[in-house]
């Protein structure tokens, strides 16, 4: 007799299939403190290292990928969402100084198409790999009449831990402290509402090998979100006592990510001539006849992370970094704030968050 969950669109042994193919991945993300394996309902970890804190702090993110999955759909190219996905969670653990320990990860879909999961899922622990994290666990759930047989939405959490004498705050930020910038290698996981009317309105499709990349549209895209939490560990490990705070630019764009980790005693002026922002925003600006300045609330521009650091240590830090593979440079320096900090120009609240006033001021890099 056939399946009854079967008939009504619910593929289990699809499922499975990709359960099969993912375990590999999935495994190797796995240290000794991990325990079970693969396929269990609840990923575990030994926390008996924990009694090495004098006061552990647990920092914890969730997070999705938005509609960057609509491009990834479009082209049939799976195996870099996870990073993005990944990237979007962890990175914003280590703004308060926290290692992330363990991920889960949660896919829906229209159809189990066991390949297409397995893409996703190895690039989930791919890139967990990259940055010392364990993938515990998941979920891929089948959602027919839902979703689409080809759609899906991806999302993840973790958790992480810091002591609490090394968690970075507002508190700690001083007048004087260098903002360093961190290099994004793109549009990372934002704003891409944006990205696709004015593909859209462009008439353009993502298969389409247009003059200005060298890949075609959708590829280029889909470039994944840099990774910062491996070298910031590090940096971490080196210079915890000379780090004030960090910010990642995501959603809300670069003043409001920065305001919203200062101390509202202080200003920041963000100097745009101190980069040069990808090609990728300066071809789709143009293409929706905006001027960058427009989409600084929108994208990161090219701007992904910043770190607030002492200034006897800014060269130091700064140096350490880029020898560690993300360029960095001088965004600005932290200052007492202006008493016209109410004015245009400004933004001093984001997110529920009454914080720094931070301004963007001078004209990007050519």
């Amino acid at each position: 007799m056939p399946n009854p969950y079967a008939a009504s669109g619910v593929d289990t042994e699809a499922g499975d299939r990709a359960v099969e193919l993912m375990k590999a991945a999935v495994s190797a993300t796995h240290s000794n403190l991990v325990l079970g394996g693969v396929g269990g309902f609840a990923g575990m970890i030994d926390a008996k290292f924990l009694k090495d804190y004098d006061h552990p702090i647990l920092a914890t993110s969730t997070d999705g990928v938005g509609t960057k999955v609509a491009i990834a759909q479009a082209i049939d190219k799976h195996d870099t969402i996870g990073q993005d996905l990944v990237g979007m969670v962890v990175d914003d653990i280590v703004v308060v100084g926290a290692r992330s320990l363990f991920m889960t990860d949660y896919i829906a879909t229209g159809k189990i198409e066991p390949t297409r999961i397995a893409d996703i899922v190895r690039g989930i622990a791919s890139a967990c790999k990259e940055v010392d994290v364990a993938l515990v666990g998941g979920e891929t759930a089948e959602h027919p009449g839902l979703l689409g047989e080809h759609e899906y939405d991806v999302a993840g959490a973790a958790v992480g831990v810091v002591e609490k004498s090394k968690m970075l705050s507002a508190e700690r930020v001083q007048v004087g402290d260098v903002v360093l910038g961190l290099e994004a290698t793109g549009l990372h996981s934002n704003g891409y509402s944006l990205v696709r009317k004015i593909v859209a309105d462009r008439g353009l499709k993502y298969t389409d090998q247009v003059p200005e990349f060298t890949k075609i549209l959708g590829e280029e895209l889909l470039e994944p979100t840099r990774l910062y939490t491996g070298v910031l560990n590090k940096v971490l490990d080196r210079y915890s006592d000379q780090i004030s705070t960090m910010s990642h630019i995501t959603g809300g764009g670069i003043a409001a990510n920065l305001s919203r980790v200062l101390p509202q005693t202080v200003s920041l002026d963000v100097d745009r001539s101190s980069w040069n922002p990808n090609q990728v925003f300066r071809v789709l600006a143009g293409w929706g006849g905006y001027d960058l300045k427009d989409l600084e609330t929108t994208w990161n521009l090219g701007l992904g992370f910043a770190v607030v650091v002492r200034k006897d240590f800014a060269g130091e830090i700064q140096s350490m970094i880029s020898e560690l593979g993300i360029p960095a440079w001088q965004l600005g320096i932290i200052e007492s704030t202006p008493c016209d900090s109410e004015l245009p120009g400004y933004v001093s609240e984001a997110k529920g968050v009454r914080g720094g006033a931070v301004r963007i001021v001078n004209h990007y890099a050519e």
